[in-house]
């Protein structure tokens, strides 16, 4: 590729990336059985350092918020010292790394919760069954005002155990079907209460939760993830694109650090329903309808090619790119991406949540895939 404007450093708030190409978050379920960061875990986001800057799984805020076993969670001492080692061994490499933290909400299951009653903003069971019980999924109790607040609250101590561990920034997952994104959704609330209802109520939760994150982290340090037009665990919205002027209005005020915001993909598990409409009916020209709507940072996410993303940035529609399965068969990305080498393209998923390092620290750099056509021994690289 001629034009390398992907390396090129970019300001977002208080980080200075060194390039434009980031690690989008992606739960891998690595942690220990106690949710704490394990060296597996280490090595595989060092190997990423050279990344602009690295966003970690979704990491939750209480034991009442899980919803994958053996993911890395940040609400204990023990949580908070794992993500340190993470975070130091980044840092030693010269990267920088983003905690991702959130809640579940109706996605999490009593299994994970030792009996409990999942949480959401309306007692809306998720359509279907859910793929790791294998059992229809429960029917959420519904938060009252005082159990928000103290959600929120939870929030507040997982960005203060995020500090603690020397992350370079927090991110708020508002997407992808769990606690923040039932509260925006209107398919998944339908409270009549100040969270609920208008536009303004579905996203006072969310710009609740951000508000405790800037006060912990500064705003310049605060990042969000969104996906309007999303349809994962049965989540709709009828209007996207109003909410989304509003939120953004909102985040402009607020002027955090950047805004990432996820592509419809139609490979997101979904379930079709006549009287929706099409993601690309709702937000057309997905990423170019959303930067007018915004005059602060926007990383882009969800199937975006190099080349695209260089057009994207090149059009100052967006600041930066995260990438998803690039960055898992590729650790190298950077590197491949400055030298022009060939990218593993590979889609294979049968190894993303089933724990070890299979599809985890096992995937070969490209200098480690030269020296085996080359008949060299191989060496992974760690």
């Amino acid at each position: 590729m001629d034009n390398k404007i992907l390396l090129s450093p970019v300001q977002l708030g208080d980080l200075h990336l060194k390039n434009r190409l980031v690690v989008a978050p992606l739960t891998r379920v690595r942690a220990d059985d106690k949710g704490i960061p394990t060296d597996m875990m280490v090595k595989h986001y060092t190997l990423r350092s050279q990344f602009g800057l690295i966003i970690t799984e979704a990491s939750s805020t209480s034991h009442n918020s899980k919803t994958f076993g053996n993911s890395g969670n940040i609400y204990t001492e023990e949580q908070m010292q794992g993500w340190k080692k993470v975070v130091e061994s980044v840092h030693q490499q010269g990267g920088l790394i983003c905690l991702q933290i959130w809640h579940g909400g109706r996605t999490t299951n009593k299994v994970q919760i030792e009996g409990r009653d999942p949480v959401a903003p309306s007692p809306i069971a998720i359509n279907g069954q859910n793929r790791y019980t294998n059992l229809p999924y429960d029917v959420p109790h519904e938060l009252t005002i005082q159990e928000i607040k103290e959600v929120v609250e939870e929030f507040r101590k997982g960005a203060i155990n995020a500090k603690n561990a020397g992350f370079d920034a927090i991110q708020l997952h508002g997407a992808n079907s769990y606690l923040v994104d039932e509260f925006l959704k209107d398919s998944s609330n339908k409270r009549t209460d100040e969270y609920g209802g208008s536009i303004p109520n579905r996203c006072r939760f969310a710009l609740e939760v951000i508000d405790v994150l800037i006060s912990v982290f500064g705003a310049g340090r605060v990042s969000v993830r969104f996906s309007p037009t999303g349809r994962t665990n049965d989540m709709y919205d009828s209007n996207p694109l109003e909410l989304m002027t509003y939120l953004l209005s909102e985040l402009d005020k607020r002027n955090i650090a950047f805004v990432e915001i996820k592509r419809y993909n139609p490979f997101d598990i979904h379930i079709n329903k006549s009287d929706q409409i099409s993601p690309e009916i709702q937000i057309p020209d997905f990423f170019k309808t959303l930067r007018k709507l915004y005059k602060g940072n926007i990383i882009g996410n969800d199937s975006i090619t190099l080349t695209e993303a260089e057009t994207l940035v090149q059009e100052k529609t967006v600041e930066a790119v995260s990438f998803g399965m690039l960055s898992i068969f590729n650790p190298d990305l950077v590197q491949r991406y400055v030298n022009d080498w060939p990218l593993n393209q590979s889609t294979d998923r049968t190894y993303f949540y089933v724990g070890g390092e299979k599809l985890y620290l096992d995937v070969p750099l490209y200098t480690d895939e030269k020296k085996a056509e080359n008949g060299e021994n191989q060496v992974i690289s760690q």
